[in-house]
């Protein structure tokens, strides 16, 4: 509980407090549907009542890797117990389409297949286990092509989904052949499966005429209105989607909740039945995209203190075989690479490499932290070679003061945003302070030098993150709000709940708004016959976006309202207080419910629509420049470990975070969002590998092969505190994002392990490590330190 909070409730008659002090936002209200989580009510995609006649889909999958199919026999399929339809390409009413961007994401395969477990045909059956196994008896004649399964030798054959990215600023080759120091190197990071609780699913009911209802778990309603439109061949108005809550999404159900569906609406409308496609945990990991795997190459200089002078950087990414969201992923990273360090000259590639594998897709941070990784595993390898604790390597290149004016400022991006609000430096000292940092860095060392087998490792990183959509036209929401006669209010708007609490956090603005108690305000299911056009609830927007769509419908309300108090207290609208479900001017008030009665029965519109667009946010794609980011968030953490150098084996044993949420709009579920991203990205970097045999088929799909962090790799010592901020930025209530940049976090328990085997050559050589640091990872990491140490 906040101090606010804790003010608030001693006070035993909060109606006497001065507007200013009766406030919904900022307490730590549990999840609005908490209780109906624990009890099981709340109701999923897979949980509605299914409608009499519903059908049950599943979908073919190709076995090869990349291939022409020269004859499918289907026979076995359509004879298979409970088969009522097969569908392959040629069945699609539309377009054979659902690409995010570009066209080159068929729907069902058509003549051609580049990855194992594309999508070739959908079998309807009576029951969900009928139609799997239906799907499996295709008889399908392959004619087998090269495939490129990664993404160096995507780079190598100079295969692409995009056209190459370019930045620069300054001179970076000068700068570099003048540098006192300099160091080359690659680094490997491996992708990661979003792993929703949840997996996709779509339930398409077709209404009278051309309509068709789709409740679909997305974070992109109106992108699924939009593709099902152009697949059933209707207009966008012929389409109803809903969504009203998702069990996890984490990107993976931005944009390839599209193929479940069209596929199941094609079904649908061609049987003019419901018909539900709820992928298997296996199809689901095969079929679908994950985030990107990146390969580096750099060239760095620097001097004697650390400070960077010169980089320059090649990032190639696995795309898979179309583009999806590859090119704003890449984005993302080159505008992320910097992290929280001011770089003078600079000099980044950009590559999103075509394999033929899974196209890969949003996750949460889109970019941003494979960007930052690599400066962060470079800073690492600077103060190593220096002899320096990265700590003080980091410090030296921090961004400058935002207030600091002319060419040495040193508080301008790459990209040509200048760095407001910089908070980087007072945070990071302090959590260096509530840490005890330098006093176990002393033990650690201690520690290492007693002990031939455990070797301790610690790190601190700091964070830096971007928060806006980096395609302007998408910073953009809308809401709707109705008062009901009985003062109970309905608040609908084009955000998606994933359990990341944004209707929790949209109640609380409007509540505060109206000054209601929080359980007078309800928010519905996503509907897009509701809110229009709408954005993905990603790029940690939901709350920027949503909050203050809902805030403007709320507040031309009370507006009206204002009006009606003051006519009844024969007042000026200016003094109308609104607070605690109560409305008050002077000593005078009236109950919420009773004035929403009068202005009723004065023909006093009650409900509203609200908008919001992000304000300075503008971005030139050609020259990699712009104000792409409306602020910035920042944190930092601390990673203690302990690695087993025998086995490879190593345990975090203490975890220590701070997280800028500027004036939380709730305590409790940004807390909840800061650790459980900091858990998600300890994950992507040392436990959970994506694996493709020869053959091309992913091999770790499934929880028994694919391994996310459990109850018991989380640190038994877990410190998390949110740092005292306000946003210099006119947010909601001057709040921060909690969604994407607590993920980064974790880059101080691939350091830390890092440091660890670093300790095995006596901190003299740089332990090669990539991500994920799994065991076999450490270890190879140490026989490197060891041989390198012979050579010496």
């Amino acid at each position: 509980m906040n101090k606010q909070t804790e003010e608030f409730m001693s006070v035993k008659n909060p109606q006497a407090l001065p507007s200013s002090a009766w406030t919904e936002v900022g307490k730590p209200h549990p999840h609005e549907s908490a209780i109906l989580h624990v009890t099981g009510e709340a109701t999923y995609t897979d949980d509605i009542v299914e409608l009499q006649g519903t059908l049950h889909a599943a979908l073919g999958l190709s076995t090869k890797a990349h291939a022409k199919m020269r004859a499918i026999d289907l026979s076995k399929v359509k004879a298979s117990a409970g088969v009522v339809a097969v569908y392959t390409a040629d069945d699609i009413p539309g377009e054979n389409q659902c690409g995010a961007i570009i066209k080159d994401d068929p729907v069902l395969a058509d003549g051609l297949v580049q990855y194992v477990g594309q999508p070739i045909f959908v079998v309807v059956a009576d029951t969900h286990d009928n139609a799997r196994r239906a799907a499996r008896q295709a008889v399908i004649d392959y004619e087998e092509l090269p495939a490129i399964l990664t993404p160096r030798a995507a780079h190598e054959a100079e295969s692409y989904v995009l056209p190459p990215m370019h930045l620069s600023r300054g001179n970076p080759a000068d700068a570099f052949a003048k540098a006192p120091h300099k160091l080359q190197g690659k680094l490997d990071v491996g992708g990661q499966e979003q792993f929703y609780l949840e997996g996709q699913i779509s339930y398409a009911i077709p209404k009278e005429g051309r309509g068709m209802h789709v409740y679909c778990s997305t974070q992109h309603p109106s992108e699924m209105q939009h593709h099902l439109a152009h697949v059933l061949h209707v207009a966008s108005h012929d389409v109803l989607v809903e969504c009203r809550r998702m069990g996890g999404g984490f990107g993976g159900k931005e944009s390839q909740s599209a193929l479940w569906a069209c596929a199941a609406a094609v079904a649908a409308v061609r049987l003019r039945r419901p018909v539900k496609l709820r992928a298997d945990r296996d199809d689901d990991m095969i079929v679908t995209g994950k985030r990107h795997c990146f390969a580096y190459d750099y060239e760095i200089g620097y001097d004697d203190d650390g400070r960077i002078v010169a980089a320059k950087i090649d990032m190639v990414s696995r795309a898979g075989f179309s583009a999806d969201l590859s090119g704003p992923v890449a984005t993302r990273a080159v505008c992320h690479f910097d992290n929280a360090y001011y770089l003078s000259d600079v000099e980044i590639h950009a590559m999103c490499g075509k394999t033929n594998t899974q196209s890969n897709t949003a996750f949460r941070g889109f970019g941003g932290p494979q960007g930052a990784i690599a400066i962060e595993y470079i800073i690492d390898e600077i103060a190593r070679n220096l002899g320096k604790d990265a700590l003080e390597v980091r410090r030296a290149n921090f961004y400058g003061s935002s207030d600091a004016d002319g060419p040495d400022a040193r508080n301008t991006t790459h990209y040509g945003q200048k760095v407001e609000d910089n908070v980087i430096a007072a945070l990071v000292g302090e959590l260096e302070h509530t840490s005890d940092y330098q006093a176990r860095r002393k033990a650690i060392h201690a520690f290492n030098a007693g002990n031939t087998i455990l070797k301790r490792g610690m790190a601190l990183t700091p964070v830096k993150f971007g928060i806006s959509f980096n395609v302007p036209h998408l910073n953009q929401a809308g809401s709707l709000v109705h008062v009901y006669t009985d003062g109970s209010v309905l608040v609908n708007h084009g955000g998606t709940e994933m359990g990341q609490g944004l209707n929790t956090k949209v109640a609380q603005v409007v509540a505060n708004a109206l000054g209601l108690p929080l359980d007078q305000v309800r928010c519905t299911a996503t509907d897009t016959s509701k809110i229009a056009n709408t954005s993905a609830t990603a790029a940690s927007t939901g709350s920027d976006l949503n909050g203050k769509a809902a805030q403007d419908a709320a507040l031309q309300i009370r507006a009206r309202l204002a009006q009606v108090a003051a006519k009844h207290f024969n007042a000026e609208a200016a003094d109308v207080r609104f607070a605690d479900g109560l409305v008050t001017v002077g000593e005078q008030s009236i109950p919420f419910d009773q004035l929403v009665m009068q202005a009723y029965l004065q023909r006093v519109q009650l409900w509203s629509d609200g908008f919001y667009s992000t304000p300075k946010v503008h971005w030139n794609s050609k020259t990699m420049t712009g104000h792409p980011f409306f602020y910035f968030a920042y944190g930092a953490a601390v990673a203690e470990v302990v690695v087993d150098t025998l086995t490879g084996e190593w345990r975090l044993m203490r975890a220590d975070l701070l997280y800028d949420a500027g004036e939380s709009l709730n305590p409790a579920i940004d807390v909840g969002q800061v650790e459980g991203g900091f858990i998600q990205g300890m994950g992507w970097l040392t436990t959970e590998e994506l694996w493709w045999n020869k053959d091309g088929k992913l091999m770790t799909h499934a929880p028994s092969t694919y391994k996310i962090p459990a109850v018991s790799d989380c640190p038994t010592d877990f410190r998390t505190q949110l740092f005292k901020n306000s946003n210099v930025s006119d947010t909601i209530h001057r709040s921060k994002a909690t969604g994407e940049p607590p993920l980064l976090l974790p880059f101080s328990v691939l350091l830390a392990i890092r440091d660890a085997v670093s300790a095995v050559g006596e901190h003299r050589i740089n332990p090669p490590l990539r991500a994920p640091a799994t065991s076999e990872a450490i270890l190879d990491a140490i026989d490197a330190v060891k041989a390198a140490q012979v050579t010496q």
